[in-house]
């Protein structure tokens, strides 16, 4: 029933993609990525396009007429181009675009399991904290958590983007049958096209379709899967990376177990707990507070257990802790330096062996051994200015630093860095010299642009591409990317940075990029620079420029990623063969993880 149903589906939608009405094409261009306005029509594969969202047909990649994936959110088709006839086998991209969310929703829905059993599952409790894939019992039905939660009800949270999974209506029965949980993003356009590739199919119609979904949904339905579970850094192998500040529980009042509640944590690969301090040429401690003695009590502490007056170690570490144990497949590394505790630095690379001895100390102290796989060393610039200007470091400083860390910390931990991104901060230190003895390096492929230039003109901080009228041309991700790997370092050891936050400037009065300004715009904590959560609904975003969003709302102007611009940047990622992405920083999302959740999946 289930492969007939799957059948009629794709034929269905098979044939409302094959029979599109012919268009004339005379005079009409040829797709380039570059600027369209909305209305602009384009050819691209022997079919029109009408540009329906002018920002996101920008974009190129995902946004690729008829090659894209997310292309049918930014373009309309018109037709095959006349002189071609009828196209009776469309662009294997948009066929599976065409029926990807359908075959989705049946495959779930087919093969879930109508009834569950739960002999010996446990009744909901609002004051028990539930990790992922705990199951429970509820009025009569059996759910399943995706990642962990205390005090969400079942029966008010259970959907797509709801922590918990229903699985049926209790049954008789002692055990609980497995059921696919299959979203659209499970059934890829890669895994279709591979699937009709391997039977020898050169395009996607709808009976090859049909053979690969349906092969694609069997084996889905044999391995049970959850949406956001805590083995996703397992599934694709791309490294899904975000800071945590340490002094964040103050003001912004994000702690740790705001990174489970918010379904964060079962889509991290690793935490970068920021910052260590650097101080004499050595590893120290930023925070002692908040780091390993602020006392959280039941409500506050991520598995609901309150901490003990007595116990040797509270605070942030023992949250992490508390946090790794109910994700295992969960790295901790803490960072050292940072924009503002970077001074020590160039000291410490004059003795790189007792830098290395105080950094390893401090980290596998015995009191939170445990807590961390690595350290991140985040110098802020080698030979170049950052808060305070290294003047003493030499071209192979920063190598040396890293060999010293490599040698004491040893081949299974993990040594990463974050580095700046702009050509001459690339340029100054050896990094690829210093590539042999790192995981992966984190280049900082944000904040381009800001309100440092009080009058402006306005520009996205972290364009993926460069665009006509950029301020600086080469300040853009891809620019560092490419400098990067023609210096020899893999991709595969090269992460991409993104900003939960936004930059901008007041008193400008246009909307289009390349404005003038009359200073900063207010921020909730600091002047120019707001998080996403926030400029979301505070200025929502109006158009697209470099493969970044920007926003125009009173005379304020503001540039930062929105889920549909990280979809274009994540599929950056695949085409470029990178090891994933980094993103600065957990608190800037919603609290229901929304850019942590598109990353995540892209990233599978």
């Amino acid at each position: 029933m289930k492969s007939l149903k799957l059948i009629m589906l794709l034929s269905t939608a098979g044939l409302m993609a094959t029979q599109a009405h012919a268009y004339n094409c005379a005079g009409v261009a040829n797709y380039q990525q570059g600027t369209y306005a909305t209305g602009a029509v384009v050819q691209n594969g022997g079919t029109a396009y009408s540009c329906t969202v002018g920002g996101w047909c920008s974009v190129g990649g995902p946004y690729e007429p008829g090659v894209g994936w997310a292309w049918n959110n930014a373009w309309s088709s018109l037709g095959a181009c006349s002189g071609t006839g009828t196209s009776s086998t469309p662009t294997s991209s948009a066929a599976v675009s065409s029926v990807k969310s359908s075959v989705a929703s049946s495959v779930a829905t087919s093969s879930a399991t109508p009834t569950a059993g739960c002999n010996g599952v446990a009744e909901w409790n609002t004051t028990s904290a539930y990790s992922g894939n705990a199951q429970v019992s509820r009025s009569g039905s059996l759910y399943q958590a995706k990642w962990w939660t205390q005090g969400q009800d079942p029966l008010n949270n259970s959907g797509a983007y709801d922590v918990w999974v229903n699985k049926g209506a209790c049954g008789t029965g002692s055990s609980v049958a497995s059921s696919a949980v299959v979203s659209s993003a499970a059934v890829s356009s890669s895994s279709i096209k591979s699937s009709a590739a391997s039977s020898g199919a050169t395009s996607v119609n709808s009976s090859v379709a049909s053979s690969a979904v349906s092969s694609l949904a069997s084996s889905k339905s044999s391995t049970p899967m959850s949406s956001s579970s805590s083995s996703i850094s397992a599934v694709g192998g791309k490294k899904v990376v975000g800071y945590f500040a340490e002094w964040g529980i103050y003001g912004r009042n994000y702690h740790v177990k705001n990174i489970a509640t918010s379904g964060s944590a079962a889509q991290l690969t690793h935490i970068l707990y920021s910052f260590g301090n650097v101080q004499n040429g050595k590893c120290t401690i930023g925070d002692s507070y908040a780091a390993y003695d602020k006392a959280y009590d039941a409500a506050g502490s991520v598995d609901g257990v309150a901490d003990a007056w007595d116990q040797p170690l509270r605070g942030n570490f023992n949250q992490l802790r508390k946090l790794k144990k109910l994700n295992p497949n969960l790295k901790v590394i803490w960072s050292f330096g940072g924009w503002t505790w970077s001074e020590g630095f160039p000291q410490a690379a004059q003795n790189p062996v007792a830098f290395a001895e105080s950094c390893y100390a401090l980290v596998e102290d015995a009191r939170w051994a445990d807590v961390f796989d690595g350290i991140d060393i985040d110098w802020e610039y080698p030979n170049e200015c950052g808060l305070k200007c290294d003047t003493t470091s030499g071209f192979s400083g920063y190598k040396n630093l890293i060999q010293a860390l490599r040698a004491r910390f040893g081949s299974s931990a993990l040594i990463t860095s974050a580095i700046g991104a702009g050509t001459a901060k690339i340029n100054a230190a050896d990094y690829a010299g210093a590539a042999q003895y790192l995981d992966f390096y984190m280049p900082m492929t944000y904040d381009f642009f800001g309100a440092w230039d009080k009058t402006g003109p306005t520009a996205p901080h972290s364009a993926l591409y460069d665009y006509a009228g950029i301020p600086i041309a080469g300040y853009n991700s891809d620019n560092a990317i490419q400098l990067l790997k023609s210096k020899g370092i893999p991709a595969s050891k090269i992460l991409l940075g993104v900003g939960f936050y936004g930059r901008g400037w007041t008193g400008v009065t246009q909307a289009a990029p390349g404005g003038s300004a009359t200073g900063a715009a207010a921020g909730t904590y600091e002047a120019g620079i707001d998080d996403y959560k926030v400029l979301k609904s505070k200025c929502p975003a109006t158009g697209t420029v470099g493969g970044s969003a920007y926003a125009f709302c009173g005379n304020n102007w503001w540039s930062y990623d929105t889920p549909q611009t990280l979809v274009g940047k994540m599929d950056y990622v695949h085409q470029q063969g990178l090891a994933g992405t980094f993103f600065w920083e957990l608190s800037g999302d919603t609290a229901d993880g929304e850019l942590i959740r598109v990353i995540g999946n892209s990233m599978r």
